[in-house]
């Protein structure tokens, strides 16, 4: 019987996966060749967490796939019509990919894959509703939330797919290894489905309750921690949706919370399958004239962001838990981007590259949308004239200073919120810690002189 390919992508994982069913199904008594394709271009563009996420959870899957998962190195349009010659196979199965650079490279694949005669066949997506599906009464895509997401609950999704039980697995191919992460890797949890899985049981039993009050501090640990295994698929999120609406209360306000935030995902997914020039540019043609300040202009500011240098702690704190650990917290997140867009004036796309190069769960519809939505040019519900104060958010979402001290040592001797304004201490800058490097109060005013000039 013809052996299929199971190319895959973003989906690593066994349960849960429609694209190896139909993989199974096409074989029709035959086996099943697992694939993951590196791609030297894609490589390159990850920095040290995301490789090491993405090595750990491939080694991950080799276990769960009995050893039989192929690593090949190359442009996939290259490497599949040769490995598909190599195994006999008549088609090639995929998860479907919903971003530009996904949609490409998938169409270049199918078009070298037709040239041998073999099938590029799509099931599922790493989405419980697929981008481009959901549109408007009227047929136009969802710029707005709020009513994105009551279509999105309205039409539903599937149960998870189950595991084929008669699953046989391709043995006759050759694998390479994988590559070496390099320097700077930082500390990471385990990666892989089955460490994802027991997290996500760990949350169900001692965090979805309480979730919609703790997931706004960072201070403690109030999240699924689940970002990076979405990410990679080693869970899906229709597996996620199943068990809470099996929660003996999954209306409740934590269960229905978590979903909302899934929906956040799904909803950027859907705005750059319909509006690919968003990953990039801003999504809101009307504040494309905003005047930004070019970073060679204006020496080591941005360095400072980067680095968590810029004397307003919970800012800084945020910047260095990236570096130290490959995450931030997802307030943190929208602060730490309000103060690059709104306090140093430097175009969101500066901050989005550094995020994207150093976050394990560095998504580029989540993450480049995210960013507009502090900058205030992309979707709704934050308009760019709301202005963070890291000051009063620090003090509000970490109110006795903890995450400050945790991630900038040089404060660990202020007890309390003293830890959140330094200058207010006497001993504030006895350990070398930087004072401001702008004043917030001033450059709030300049962001809004620029945004009333760019609305005309």
């Amino acid at each position: 019987m013809p052996d299929t390919i199971l190319w895959l992508r973003r989906d690593l994982r066994l349960a849960d996966h429609p694209a190896l069913v139909a993989a199974h199904e096409a074989a029709s008594g035959g086996s099943v060749l697992p694939l993951f394709v590196l791609d030297p271009s894609l490589w390159a563009s990850a920095g040290p967490a995301r490789r090491a996420w993405l090595t750990a959870s491939l080694s991950s899957l080799s276990e769960q796939y009995d050893g039989a998962l192929v690593i090949r190195h190359g442009s996939p349009a290259q490497v599949l019509p040769r490995l598909a010659r190599e195994v006999g196979a008549a088609s090639v199965h995929i998860s479907a990919e919903s971003t530009p650079f996904g949609r490409r490279r998938d169409e270049r694949v199918r078009e070298a894959l037709g040239r041998e005669d073999v099938a590029l066949e799509a099931a599922g997506t790493p989405y419980a509703v697929g981008p481009g599906t959901l549109t408007t009464g009227g047929g136009t895509p969802y710029q707005v939330f709020t009513p994105f997401a009551r279509a999105w609950r309205a039409h539903g999704w599937p149960r998870p797919a189950a595991v084929p039980a008669d699953l046989r697995w391709v043995r006759r191919v050759d694998s390479e290894d994988l590559p070496e992460v390099g320097d700077g890797v930082p500390d990471l949890p385990a990666a892989g489905e089955p460490a994802a899985l027991e997290r996500w049981h760990a949350f169900l039993d001692e965090g979805i309750e309480d979730y919609a009050e703790r997931r706004d501090r960072p201070d403690l640990a109030g999240t699924s921690m689940l970002s990076a295994s979405l990410k990679y698929g080693e869970v899906h999120p229709r597996t996620l949706l199943a068990d809470l609406s099996a929660l003996p209360h999954p209306r409740a306000k934590g269960p229905t919370t978590f979903a909302t935030e899934l929906a956040w995902r799904e909803f950027y997914a859907d705005v750059l399958w319909h509006r690919p020039d968003s990953a990039w540019g801003d999504l809101k043609q009307e504040l494309r004239g905003m005047a930004y300040d070019d970073p060679a202009d204006h020496p080591g500011l941005l360095e400072a962001w980067q680095e968590g240098r810029t004397g307003f702690p919970f800012v800084d704190a945020g910047m260095r838990q990236l570096l130290a650990e490959g995450w931030v917290h997802n307030r943190v997140r929208m602060i730490v981007a309000s103060f690059l867009v709104k306090d140093l004036h430097i175009w969101w796309p500066h901050g989005a590259r550094h995020f994207l190069r150093h976050l394990r769960d560095g998504d580029i519809a989540s993450n480049n949308h995210g960013w507009q939505w502090a900058a205030g040019t992309g979707t709704d519900a934050s308009p760019y004239f709301r202005i963070f104060n890291p000051v009063t958010q620090g003090r509000r979402f970490d109110p006795a200073g903890d995450y400050v001290r945790r991630y900038v040592p040089e404060l660990a001797h202020l007890a309390g919120a003293a830890a959140h304004e330094p200058w207010k201490a006497p001993d504030g800058y006895a350990h070398g810690y930087p004072e401001p490097i702008v004043d917030h109060a001033h450059e709030r005013e300049v962001a809004l002189e620029r945004y009333a000039a760019a609305k005309g």
